[in-house]
């Protein structure tokens, strides 16, 4: 009584059925590309503002950083770099008041200082680095 059971291959169809059509590839496509164009500029203007809200923060910072150095020496350094090192000799110099070397604006800019020992101007000239504009390019400073 050893019946032997034979056993049918199992046989898998390749066909029409298979993957996906061109149809349904494209159509995901056009649904992904109108999310991007969607949310793309979004996106791009939120990281536009960050960075003009760094610039601010980081003019603050550097406004107090020279209040304290006035409030050693009794007036404004020439440059930002003389929040750094001595550069005016004097031994009421108690810095370095900034770590490091002097930060550049958010696009990579250099800030631009002006003082005449009692007042001072700081700003950053925006996205485009030159004077004046409007929007991402517009100068940012006290």
């Amino acid at each position: 009584m050893n019946a032997k059971v034979m056993r049918q291959p199992v046989t898998t169809r390749i066909g029409a059925e298979a993957g996906f059509t061109l149809i349904e590839i494209l159509m995901v496509m056009f649904i992904v590309s109108l999310l991007v164009a969607i949310v793309a500029p979004d996106l791009f203007r939120q990281q536009a503002g960050a960075q003009r809200n760094a610039a601010r923060i980081e003019i603050s910072g550097l406004e107090s950083t020279l209040q304290q150095y006035r409030l050693d020496l009794g007036e404004y350094p020439e440059t930002l770099e003389g929040l750094t090192s001595n550069d005016s000799g004097r031994a009421a110099w108690n810095g370095p008041y900034i770590r490091g070397e002097v930060p550049r604006d958010p696009w990579g800019n250099d800030y631009v200082y002006d003082s005449d020992g009692r007042d001072f101007t700081l700003i950053s000239h925006g996205a485009d680095g030159q004077r004046g504009g409007d929007g991402d390019d517009a100068d940012i400073g006290l």
